[in-house]
C-alpha cells in the first residue's frame, strides 16, 4: 500500500504533464501599443515588450489613466507617466490594441 506522500507524488506528476496552454497569442502585439485594464479599475497603456503564459506583461513608455476622485468609475483627462512596468498577470482583466480591434473565433467553442 502506498503512503500518503507517494500518492501525492503520483498526482503531482500528472499535473506537471498537463500544462495549460494560453489561448491568447500576444506575439502579434509585441512592440505595439496596447491598453490594459486591471482588477480594481486601474488602466494603463504602453508598448508591449514581453509576456509569459501567466499573462505577466512588460510594458515600456507606460501611461496610467487616472480616475475621478469623486466617481471612481469615471476616467479623467489627466494621466501619469510610469515608464517601464511589469504587470502581474493575475490582475490583468482586459488587453486591447490601441490601434483598433480585431475579430477572432471563439476559442471555447469546439469547431
Amino acid at each position: 500500500m502506498a503512503s500518503a506522500g507517494e500518492k501525492g507524488k503520483g498526482q503531482g506528476d500528472q499535473k506537471e504533464k498537463k500544462r495549460k496552454e494560453s489561448i491568447l497569442d500576444l506575439s502579434k502585439y509585441l512592440e505595439k501599443s496596447i491598453r490594459v485594464k486591471f482588477a480594481g479599475g486601474r488602466e494603463a497603456a504602453g508598448i508591449l515588450k514581453g509576456y509569459d503564459p501567466l499573462l505577466n506583461l512588460v510594458l515600456d513608455n507606460t501611461t496610467e489613466y487616472l480616475r475621478d476622485p469623486d466617481d471612481p468609475y469615471k476616467l479623467i483627462e489627466e494621466t501619469r507617466p510610469l515608464g517601464l512596468v511589469v504587470c502581474r498577470g493575475t490582475s490583468v482583466v482586459l488587453i486591447c490594441p490601441v490601434d483598433g480591434m480585431e475579430s477572432i473565433q471563439n476559442p471555447f467553442i469546439s469547431q
